[in-house]
């Protein structure tokens, strides 16, 4: 997505640059100042593009040696956890009776397939939809708890 606004950003001074030679106002002061400032904008946004790409490139390549190499499992279990990576596309919250826990059930993305898991409490702000993250998960009494989560 930062690729693509980045684009959209180097190309859209260029437009302003050429009206200014279309209006005839390129050869005042104003207009060769707005150009060398458009210009600026314009190679900036551009570097940040390329330097984008350059690291999803470098990002994919290495995650394919890694899953080649069997170096990042999608689960792995800890002492008394259970690790789970992946994107969270959906946290929904439901309270319980009186007496009975709170439930969260997160829908995780891993790549290839959709794994629910419930979790005890509200993960509402704890896990924001859209993010990478590595969650360490226990089973207390029949529930899962949430130990921690980090984000990348």
């Amino acid at each position: 997505m930062l690729l693509i606004i980045s684009v959209v950003l180097a190309i859209l001074p260029l437009f302003g640059i050429a009206w200014f030679i279309v209006s005839g106002n390129i050869t005042t002061v104003d207009g060769l100042f707005m150009s060398l400032i458009l210009l600026t904008m314009s190679g900036i946004f551009a570097a940040n593009a390329a330097w984008e790409l350059q690291r999803q490139r470098r990002r994919a390549k290495f995650l394919q040696q890694a899953r080649a190499a069997g170096l990042f499992p999608l689960t792995a279990a800890t002492n008394g956890g259970q690790i789970l990576r992946g994107r969270i596309e959906s946290v929904e919250f439901f309270e319980a009776h009186v007496g009975q826990p709170n439930k969260s059930v997160v829908m995780l993305w891993t790549g290839g397939d959709s794994k629910m898991i419930v979790l005890e409490g509200d993960m509402r702000n704890r896990l924001p939809a859209g993010k990478k993250v590595e969650l360490i998960c226990r089973d207390e009494n029949g529930l899962k708890t949430l130990v921690s989560a980090d984000y990348s």
